[in-house]
């Protein structure tokens, strides 16, 4: 008698596929695409923002979380939904940093997303993705995928 195969699971949608770099949007935050670098080595992700303050308003003083995200004044912006926490850096030192819930559209997709603001203007890309934004919205990262917009290894010759 031949065995039966085991069934496969149910299989929900296929996961998304990201390159190493995505133009992503954060229509919440700034009417502009921007690459963005999918970074399965990070865990949290992180937006490009200057100017970040706590600011007080009204008449009971409540706080704000003031910042100009990717660094253009047009765009500066305020919100009472906010965090303050701990994230560890790619050089291993824990530091407290801002982090915000909003939205983020890869591929005409909209996903929401926690994301730490700091100044990223010594990084080559405004917004990185890290690999809990990728579990939690059953995400794959193959590295051949928007291969021409990696130029982070080209010589400078």
């Amino acid at each position: 008698m031949k065995a039966k195969s085991p069934t496969p699971p149910p299989t929900s949608m296929p996961a998304m596929v990201l390159g190493c770099l995505e133009l992503i949007c954060m229509p919440l935050l700034a009417d502009q695409s921007v690459i963005a670098k999918v970074d399965t080595g990070a865990f949290s992700g992180a937006l490009h923002c200057t100017d970040i303050k706590i600011v007080r308003r009204g008449l009971n003083r409540k706080r704000y979380l003031k910042f100009t995200p990717l660094g253009d004044p047009a765009l500066a912006t305020e919100t009472d939904r906010f965090q303050r926490t701990f994230i560890r850096s790619a050089t291993g030192h824990r530091m407290k940093r801002y982090v915000i819930d909003t939205e983020i559209t890869v591929k005409d997709q909209a996903y929401p997303i926690t994301i730490g603001l700091s100044d990223r203007s010594d990084m080559k890309r405004p917004v990185l993705l890290g690999r809990r934004f990728l579990r939690e919205n059953d995400i794959l990262v193959d590295v051949r995928i928007n291969q021409e917009l990696d130029d982070e290894g080209e010589s400078t010759k």
